[in-house]
């Protein structure tokens, strides 16, 4: 049982020259744009002596770039958000299986991909938000947003928002298709407005009382705990959370993945990298620099992130979910989910 307890928008493609067979070096394509990663890179770079040298942009951006560069590409890792965008790579034929006893030993089975071509590295649990002035018995399960005692309350993000994608996929994966599909109907018909925006304006739309109810990443929040998020540090007290199927499979996981490039002109640097991510150092400062809750088991977590609370989360195999992926947009677009 996973147990966690004490212990956005896209940017820019930004190109960067890179030596593509250079020695000592590692080229990370990463959709991964918080500032707080600059410590990563270099604490890797201190440990080991290779030099990182990045490209930076949109998940779908970087795809079709390295899709295009072909065997020519010089990136060695992909680094992005999210279950179905690391499916979408894996599916593209832009990444390659890897073999590491350390990944194996550090990351759990149920975040890593069947065939080894990616490994998740953080963690956010996509949990419920209400308002705990006018919602005296909020929804305690995923399956209890879609209860029309909540009708014209709800506030979540599109349909193309790749969080919410892996929430109908896991649900499809557990609950089965026709349950999910009246899932996402019950919470069409809940919703207090079309969906729009980010996660945080949700957490915006609590405290402007345009909603009650709303659904976020838990960093989204964690993050307004720890430093000043406009419409949201000012009031968080507002809110309450609630780890959703505490009694049943627990609150949805999405993560932060990476895989090694299927053409990697330096693969032994690009894994030592990726195993890198999985040790204590780099776990911690997952939590610290980003308010996420790290993929190794007992890494301690950051005050912002502990102050949530202990939870269960949930062990579907992000492997299986991924495989449902189609399904779920397919459902989203039967029940005019925008």
């Amino acid at each position: 049982m996973a147990l966690f307890r004490s212990t956005t928008t896209a940017i820019a493609l930004m190109t960067v020259a890179l030596p593509a067979f250079a020695e000592g070096e590692v080229n990370l394509y990463s959709s991964r744009h918080y500032d707080t990663d600059e410590r990563l890179y270099s604490d890797f770079t201190e440990q080991t002596g290779i030099t990182i040298n990045r490209i930076e942009g949109d998940a779908d951006e970087l795809a079709a770039r390295m899709q295009a560069e072909g065997a020519n590409s010089p990136a060695d890792v992909l680094i992005t958000v999210d279950t179905s965008r690391l499916k979408r790579a894996k599916d593209m034929g832009l990444l390659q299986p890897i073999d590491s006893e350390t990944l194996e030993a550090r990351i759990p089975a149920n975040l890593q991909d069947a065939d080894n071509m990616w490994f998740g590295f953080s963690q956010r649990a996509r949990i419920i938000f209400y308002n705990v002035e006018t919602v005296g018995n909020p929804p305690k399960t995923y399956l209890d947003l879609a209860d029309p005692a909540y009708k014209n309350q709800v506030c979540i993000r599109s349909s193309s928002n790749t969080y919410n994608q892996t929430l109908l996929a896991a649900m499809v994966t557990h609950e089965g298709k026709e349950a999910a599909t009246k899932w996402a109907q019950g919470v069409v018909d809940n919703m207090a407005r079309a969906p729009q925006g980010g996660d945080t304006d949700q957490l915006r739309g609590i405290v402007s009382g345009e909603c009650d109810i709303a659904v976020s990443n838990t960093y989204y929040f964690a993050r307004a705990i720890r430093t000043e998020v406009d419409g949201v540090s000012a009031s968080i007290g507002k809110i309450g959370h609630v780890f959703p199927d505490q009694a049943g499979n627990g609150a949805h996981m999405n993560l932060s993945g990476a895989g090694v490039a299927a053409h990697a002109p330096n693969k032994e640097n690009a894994v030592k990298f990726l195993e890198y991510l999985a040790s204590d150092q780099a776990q911690q400062y997952f939590s610290a620099g980003n308010d996420e809750y790290p993929a190794v088991q007992g890494v301690t977590l950051a005050a912002s992130v502990e102050q949530l609370g202990a939870f269960k989360a949930d062990e579907v195999n992000l492997s299986d979910v991924a495989e449902n992926l189609p399904t779920a947009q397919k459902i989203f677009d039967a029940v005019g989910w925008e």
